[in-house]
């Protein structure tokens, strides 16, 4: 006979009480998804090179015209906190210090993978195309591309991009700026 397991889904409501109740630490490498709290990846060398890097590169392209979080969380649902490497977002009078950000504050999200990529492709991505999260980037690092994804739905993003080496990226929300692939990668 089988045995039926009851999962239960934290709520973000939840999941910041078991921070509050010091259950989970800010220094816990940890984020909710889809309910479930999921262990991160330790952070390498290369991965924080490249978002180091990605944060000088938009920070001098884009400037005062944006908030630029740095693996800070985005509430996506009710279940879900991920946290993006990069978050560039709508410019808030309070700095996001009521609240994180939610999909409708969000340009865009970029996700460097070096040992993650089946995970941020598989799940992450799904997940924010569900949020509506209008544009995510994925740095594949061992493959050195980017892989642009825009046009969410539920069943994952409808318009997918490949850029190379060579190739420039350029954000929807900011059609005047491009990003060369170069300086990006790592």
């Amino acid at each position: 006979m089988a045995v039926q397991l009851q999962r239960r889904a934290f709520t973000v409501d939840d999941y910041h009480k078991m921070v509050e109740a010091g259950i989970l630490t800010e220094d816990d490498r940890v984020e909710l998804i889809c309910g479930e709290i999921i262990e991160m990846a330790p952070i390498g060398s290369r991965h924080a090179a490249c978002v180091k890097g990605l944060n000088h590169l938009f920070a001098t392209q884009l400037g005062g015209r944006v908030v630029i979080g740095i693996q800070d969380p985005i509430q996506a649902s009710e279940h879900s906190e991920p946290q993006p490497d990069v978050s560039i977002l709508r410019p808030r009078s309070d700095r996001y210090v009521s609240a994180h950000p939610t999909p409708a504050d969000i340009f865009l999200l970029l996700e460097v993978s070096d040992s993650t990529l089946a995970y941020d492709r598989d799940i992450k991505l799904l997940l924010y195309a569900r949020a509506s999260v209008p544009e995510v980037w994925l740095l594949d690092l061992a493959a050195r591309r980017v892989e642009a994804y825009r046009s969410p739905s539920p069943n994952g993003y409808l318009e997918i991009r490949h850029a190379y080496s060579g190739d420039a990226l350029t954000p929807a929300a900011f059609p005047e700026v491009s990003f060369a692939i170069d300086d990006m990668l790592v």
